[in-house]
């Protein structure tokens, strides 16, 4: 969806502010909005270097080179500024970017080593992750460790975890990770975004099947 922002209550993605019906200050069109978010997902997640950016060990990158790099790099975005950035960064549906004042990063998915000072805090008691049925009964004997990503990633609902594994099969099994349980075995569980947590791996003592 297009993205907007309203003068009273801020950027926004449709026709119309969410809050009180305006319509708004247009600032980019559709085809905009989705191809800088495969921008964003892919300089802060997998290749800050072909932009020649610079990142630091928590995966934060300087706002205003990451907005220079775009602009050299795709000439048809140079009437962008800043605030174009931080309203797709606002209006992520997934959360899955953060803004500091200056500098920005994705919370997760990264494809390469990044220390993610992300809260630890109020944890629901259950994360879930989707798997194929196959996949699922060597997990229950293994536990889950990360494969094409840096870190395990969960879901803070069944229904979440369904839509993650859909992308792979149409039926996911879903399993249950026992949250307490994976943090008293040494394991930092993180709040990633609105509805994704992440961790460096899952002991088997700590899964069980979804009934």
């Amino acid at each position: 969806m297009m993205l907007r922002s309203c003068s009273i209550h801020g950027f926004f993605r449709g026709e119309k502010c969410p809050i009180c019906g305006d319509a708004g200050k247009f600032l980019l069109n559709d085809d905009e909005v989705e191809h800088l978010s495969k921008v964003l997902a892919g300089v802060l997640r997998h290749f800050p270097d072909r932009y020649k950016l610079e990142m630091d060990e928590h995966g934060w990158v300087d706002l205003k080179a990451f907005l220079a790099a775009v602009q050299r790099r795709h000439r048809q975005y140079r009437f962008l500024r800043t605030y174009h950035i931080i309203g797709l960064i606002e209006t992520d549906p997934k959360g899955r970017y953060q803004y500091n004042g200056t500098k920005i990063r994705a919370t997760y998915g990264h494809s390469f080593e990044v220390d993610l000072d992300l809260p630890t805090e109020n944890l629901p008691p259950k994360l879930y992750y989707p798997s194929t049925p196959e996949e699922a009964d060597i997990l229950l004997e293994t536990g889950i460790k990360p494969t094409d990503r840096k870190m395990v990633h969960l879901s803070g609902s069944v229904e979440d975890a369904e839509k993650a594994g859909k992308v792979r099969i149409e039926d996911p099994v879903i399993l249950v990770v026992d949250t307490e349980k994976t943090v008293s075995m040494g394991h930092k569980i993180m709040r990633a975004g609105k509805t994704v947590y992440i961790v460096n791996e899952i002991p088997k003592e700590c899964l069980a099947k979804l009934e």
